[in-house]
């Protein structure tokens, strides 16, 4: 069954792109009748809010903290069903008795939602943070950051050969761990831990959470205690919406409902040869109609989503209450650069959003605080909010079966769906969730019933190296050391397990691309002979990049500039933008100082990217459009000029801007080795974090 899904949707996906390439202009669906379907009213009576009760921990809550207190433990539990509390407790219990604990998240914006939640709730003065651009009471008994803040400080630790100043931590988001990009910190955290401290790992969505228990014992020596939690806090309950206006129940036990299984008779065979476009607002009056808002619609693309904002029709506008006025002043003076966002009168007078990767942080952070506080009727989104986000709605919406990855459509993943519809419900506002699906183009109904019952997919091991870690470990370890512990990785462990110890294992394969690595930066300078990292070796292990060597030959050469920061945060911009390059700007834009120090750095670098090519490393393209831009931006001009000359999203921006102050900030910690260029980082970084890029 699932093989023939899989072939039905890649059908589906390969029609995809031929379709997008027609003519924007589409027919829209029309929902003439808008009403329920009799089997539906007991359902919608449902609706309401949960009587208020004083809160007692579930079973599973009580358990999970029992076992921190001794030992190592992973929950999986659905979203909103009570993870944090375990957190929480887990770190009064530490702090109680005087020690301290890391909390550690995949984002930037968790970590810092994070630090604000738990300062409201141990006191401001117990909670720091450390992200790449935010750094607060750092010797508080309680950290918050991200996960690779946390593994540089494991490094830091074994390479002075102290023990992490900690006695819990605790990793939210743990499936990130199968992250193809970013999973390999996750294992990396796991590997370097000290047994000593005791590791909760949070997550809804882990499918062999019993094999990464088994993994972590063995590395360990302790129990690692699994606490599963198949119960949501709120019921879902699907739906479906008719193209006639009608909503239907979508299941008839783990069956389709007769209507959905006679529609999708119906349009099988049409369904390739022509779609029509969704009418949000029609859905957006039917929703209202039976007290189904607010409500998230997932949509496939940022350009969707705020396109979708103007499609308000006949939606009648909001008569807004005292407690929205009051909340959303409270926000904007938090963030007075948001008064002038292009969405802000959408938002107070329909009470529609649009929130996605494109949007600045600040603005994604008001979307957040106002529909958690019941502002909001619709947040148009990409799937991308499903993880770490919490906002939750009484309704998600579905419009398709598929979900782009990067590179191309792929079929909806279990874990994905599950993080969508975990969405659905909140807890203590709602009695039961929804989940509305609607026929579209890209919608496989099909697909959409099998995800609602099956399991989130296992994790596999992403471990890779990088020229960063191999610095980073040889700062420590011995070779020697480093091939142990290729062996003990989940990477390892997982082939052993499921293949009965194949010959050429997953350690040998990590173990040959480690000695790759090593035999490069040897004849680079930063390795000696006899393996240990030379002087050059030793600072470069500092530069906690994606591209550390790039960087060091820069720093050799003297090729950076010393006494401008604003040019400096411009160079160094060059090897931040990791997206293709889709700006306005081109080299002709440059002004001639900024041109100047381009070829310098381009000729600094040419010869070692070519040596990289022929040893078959990937490498990266340096776009000059990224350094104007960020040149712009540092000499003082207007967040609305810089977008404007650039032509990209401010979201992309803002993130640009970002990994440069943190690339900064590395080229900064050389201040023992590099002095001068070390001061002039930390003024450029300073220079271009400022709002509405930097904001708490």
């Amino acid at each position: 069954m699932q093989k023939k899904i899989e072939r039905k949707n890649k059908s589906l996906h390969f029609q995809r792109s031929n379709f997008q390439r027609k003519s924007k202009r589409k027919e829209q669906v029309s929902y003439s009748k808008p009403e329920i379907a009799s089997s539906l009213k007991s359902v919608l009576a449902q609706i309401g809010k949960p009587h208020s009760a004083p809160f007692v921990p579930d079973d599973f809550q009580i358990k999970a903290l029992e076992a921190i207190k001794k030992t190592d433990c992973l929950v999986i539990a659905p979203t909103g069903s009570g993870k944090t509390w375990i957190a929480r407790e887990a770190i009064l219990s530490v702090m109680e008795q005087g020690g301290r604990a890391w909390y550690a998240s995949p984002l930037k914006a968790l970590s810092n939602s994070k630090w604000v939640e738990f300062g409201l709730h141990f006191d401001p003065e117990n909670v720091g943070i450390i992200t790449g651009d935010t750094k607060e009471n750092t010797e508080a008994p309680i950290i918050v950051g991200t996960t690779e803040i946390l593994r540089n400080q494991l490094y830091d630790a074994m390479h002075q050969g102290l023990d992490l100043k900690c006695d819990l931590v605790i990793l939210d988001e743990a499936h990130f761990l199968g992250d193809a990009d970013r999973g390999v910190v996750w294992e990396e955290i796991m590997i370097y831990l000290p047994a000593r401290i005791n590791l909760l790992l949070l997550s809804a969505t882990i499918g062999n959470g019993e094999e990464i228990a088994r993994w972590l014992e063995t590395i360990r020596k302790k129990k690692c205690v699994v606490i599963r939690e198949e119960k949501r806090p709120v019921p879902l309950y699907p739906l479906f919406l008719h193209p006639s206006g009608c909503l239907h129940p979508f299941l008839e036990g783990k069956k389709v409902s007769p209507p959905v299984a006679d529609f999708i008779r119906r349009t099988n065979e049409r369904r390739l040869r022509g779609g029509k476009m969704p009418d949000y607002i029609g859905i957006i009056k039917i929703l209202e109609k039976f007290n189904l808002l607010p409500a998230i619609f997932f949509l496939k693309s940022r350009a969707e989503c705020d396109a979708a904002l103007n499609a308000r029709g006949t939606l009648k506008t909001l008569q807004n209450s005292v407690e929205f006025d009051n909340s959303l002043y409270e926000i904007l003076d938090r963030f007075p650069s948001l008064n002038n966002h292009r969405q802000l009168r959408t938002l107070r007078a329909w009470g529609l959003a649009s929130h996605h990767g494109g949007q600045l942080p600040a603005w994604k952070m008001l979307v957040e605080e106002m529909m958690n506080r019941g502002h909001l009727r619709v947040i148009f989104a990409t799937s991308t909010i499903a993880a770490g986000v919490n906002f939750p709605a009484r309704t998600i919406v579905l419009f398709n079966s598929d979900l782009f990855n990067g590179n191309d459509f792929n079929p909806l993943s279990a874990t994905e769906f599950s993080q969508m519809t975990g969405r659905a419900g909140r807890r203590g506002q709602d009695n039961i969730g929804f989940m509305l699906a609607v026929s579209g183009r890209f919608m496989d109904l099909n697909h959409v019933r099998h995800l609602l019952f099956q399991k989130p997919e296992d994790i596999f091991s992403r471990l890779k190296n990088d020229f960063a870690m191999v610095l980073n470990l040889l700062l420590s370890q011995t070779p020697e050391d480093i091939r142990k512990i290729f062996e003990r990785s989940f990477a390892a462990y997982q082939q052993n397990i499921r293949h009965h110890g194949a010959d050429f294992s997953a350690a040998k394969s990590l173990w040959k691309d480690f000695s790759h690595h090593f035999k490069f930066l040897q004849k680079e300078g930063f390795v000696d002979e006899a393996g240990a990292l030379t002087e050059d070796g030793h600072w470069a292990s500092k530069l906690r990049l994606d591209y550390p060597l790039l960087v060091a030959q820069c720093l050799r050469d003297n090729a950076f500039p010393e006494e401008n920061e604003k040019l400096l945060a411009a160079i160094v911009a060059f090897f931040a933008y990791d997206r293709d390059d889709d700006m306005k700007l081109t080299v002709k834009d440059l002004p001639p100082k900024l041109t100047l120090s381009f070829k310098k750095v381009a000729l600094a670098v040419r010869p070692l990217i070519h040596r990289l090519e022929d040893a078959c490393f990937p490498v990266v393209k340096l776009h000059a459009s990224a350094g104007a831009a960020v040149y712009c931006w540092a000499q003082g001009h207007s967040w609305d000029s810089v977008i404007k000359a650039t032509g990209i999203a401010e979201g992309d921006m803002a993130t640009l801007i970002l990994r440069t102050a943190d690339n900064l900030r590395q080229i900064a910690s050389l201040k023992n080795t590099y002095p001068e260029i070390a001061d002039c980082a930390q003024k450029a970084r300073e220079t271009i974090l400022r709002e509405p890029v930097l904001f708490l």
